[in-house]
């Protein structure tokens, strides 16, 4: 009897979970709608300008065009491959130089005030420096995209490692426990939920790199199509290529998402 109140109690919460899943999903598509509709009709009826401000349907128009003449996807491609290589590169290294800092408490000590002043440095201000070193092509942008998130992964990690249960090292270390497997069991699985927030800020930094690289020397790819139209005064364009950013951007995020459901699921199993 037990056993069948729990079932209809646990079909009852499944099913109320995906109505509550499906609401939110059809309140943000019904927002989007709306919010559309709005800046159609709003240039529809002069009520902005169409040349400043674009519209959902010059948009789709542009979007088609780029399609048509073949170098929409070249240009998708050129950024995202910029972006995940340079996402790829700054989450790696900063993992690696934030469990060396865990490792070493002097060295943390030592070059916390530079990781300090390097987040404060604005980026841009590299970027001569970065086409001289690199160049006008992809490395450039690549690089300016690792020098933007590497070290918010740096810093988030750090403070992760750092904010592990002191208490539960101690007891690790009583039991005879190494400092590798103090890192291995306890240090890199309380983590885990940080690394995934890591990922996800550093999503939006990774599209801010490639782009601003892409803003100061680029041949190729949706930043320097954004800066092309701003140059020629084609808005359209612009608005096309942010449209596409964020469309990107955001199926970028999906996919941390859908990692962080894979890791939960695996730490609960």
């Amino acid at each position: 009897m037990k056993k069948q109140e729990y079932s209809i109690e646990h079909a009852k919460f499944i099913k109320k979970r995906r109505m509550n899943i499906a609401l939110v999903w059809g309140l943000r598509i019904g927002l989007l709608a709306i919010l559309l509709g709005f800046w159609e009709l709003s240039t529809a009826c002069g009520w902005v300008d169409p040349f400043l401000m674009s519209s959902p349907s010059r948009i789709g128009a542009t979007i088609a065009s780029l399609y048509r003449d073949g170098s929409l996807f070249y240009h998708i491609g050129v950024t995202l491959a910029e972006t995940l290589v340079g996402f790829a590169i700054a989450v790696g290294l900063g993992v690696v130089i934030a469990l060396a800092l865990w490792w070493s408490d002097t060295l943390c000590k030592v070059l916390e005030p530079y990781i300090v002043v390097l987040n404060a440095l604005p980026k841009i201000a590299l970027g001569p420096l970065i086409i001289i070193w690199f160049g006008t092509g992809s490395k450039a942008i690549i690089f300016m995209t690792v020098l933007v998130g590497i070290i918010v992964s740096t810093m988030h990690m750090l403070s992760a490692f750092l904010a592990t249960n002191k208490n539960k090292i101690l007891l690790l270390r009583s039991m005879g426990a190494t400092k590798l497997q103090i890192l291995q069991k306890l240090v890199i699985p309380s983590a885990r939920p940080s690394f995934i927030s890591m990922l996800k800020v550093n999503v939006g930094m990774a599209w801010i790199g490639s782009i601003m690289g892409e803003y100061i020397v680029s041949r190729a790819g949706l930043g320097y199509l954004i800066v092309y139209g701003g140059q020629v005064f084609k808005l359209d364009l612009v608005m096309s290529a942010t449209f596409i950013l964020c469309v990107l951007a955001a199926g970028m995020y999906f996919l941390v998402v859908l990692l962080e459901k894979v890791l939960i699921k695996n730490a609960e199993s």
